[in-house]
């Protein structure tokens, strides 16, 4: 991160004096703030919040539904909002919503998904990390732990960030990968799982999309192989880390979702009090977290906060 980004932080955390007129900015996300993952991003929104005295709304479909959320996003264009923050997981079904906004005259700033389609439809700036390149870093890793024949388990499939990190893991991996698609269950993770693992003894590595949907459910699965199973995953959750600090998971990829909420939110306060704007994307990822570093996070995920 660079420096000028470094002391918008600081200043965020020292405490922003409120503007002279309220702030209001939407957020629209793809997941739902009770989902493990987005409920770190939506700490990071309320934070900014609080730091900035902007009022901020986030809002999210109840499912993965492009429709409903792109309705959302329409909707708070005719709010006319002093920005809006948005992920993008499909630019095609969201991208005429966003250039709606765009063209409006409302700043647009994306943050967690959409890093590859942000500019063409109009977006200030994306915040997040390169997904393929996630992938790829992920896929070299396991490779280099003698993995030879994986899955990737997707659990929600359409999802073109998801689908970037499978696609990613696939060329850095080099080796046998199979998409194993699920649901956002992870009792049902865990049975397909299984179920890969029990039919194609081969399988020596399990790459998850999110580790308290598909990590935590996808570490059990392969214990429950009794075979020497690598498991690692996106994101963060406490019980997947101490996985990791067990032994029985390899590594988890951490984007920093929190600075995916934060930062968006900060930024656009500061460009509807004083007109200023970031000049590019800031990549809040990837960062790996092995053994030796996975206990000194566990208690950070714990309040939410990574």
């Amino acid at each position: 991160m660079t420096n000028f980004f470094k002391t918008a932080a600081v200043a965020a955390a020292i405490g922003f004096a409120a503007p002279a007129m309220a702030t209001d900015i939407i957020v629209v996300s793809h997941g739902q703030a009770n989902d493990p993952f987005w409920s770190v991003v939506k700490n990071g929104v309320d934070k900014a919040a609080e730091h900035t005295g902007a009022n901020v709304d986030y809002r999210a479909p109840e499912t993965f539904d492009m429709v409903a959320m792109s309705q959302l996003i329409d909707a708070a264009v005719n709010q006319e909002p002093d920005g809006i923050v948005v992920s993008i997981p499909d630019g095609d079904a969201l991208g005429p919503s966003i250039e709606r906004a765009v063209a409006a005259g409302i700043p647009v700033i994306s943050m967690n998904s959409g890093s590859d389609v942000a500019a063409t439809l109009g977006v200030s700036l994306h915040v997040g990390q390169s997904e393929y390149d996630a992938g790829v870093a992920a896929g070299g890793m396991l490779a280099g732990m003698g993995g030879t024949n994986a899955i990737c388990v997707n659990h929600e499939v359409g999802n073109v960030a998801l689908d970037l990190r499978c696609s990613g893991f696939e060329e850095g991996f080099g080796g046998a990968v199979t998409v194993l698609p699920t649901g956002n269950d992870p009792a049902e993770i865990e049975a397909k799982v299984n179920a890969a693992l029990a039919s194609d003894e081969s399988i020596d590595t399990v790459m998850a999309l999110g580790a308290g949907l598909a990590g935590e459910p996808s570490v059990t699965a392969a214990q429950n192989s009794g075979r020497d199973v690598n498991v690692a995953s996106f994101d963060l959750s406490a019980n997947f880390l101490q996985h990791i600090v067990n032994g029985d998971a390899a590594f988890a990829i951490d984007q920093q979702q929190f600075l995916q909420g934060y930062l968006p939110v900060v930024m656009l306060a500061m460009n509807a009090e004083y007109g200023l704007m970031p000049g590019g994307d800031v990549p809040s990822g990837p960062n790996l977290v092995t053994q030796d570093k996975a206990g000194q996070v566990i208690e950070l995920s714990a309040q939410g906060i990574r």
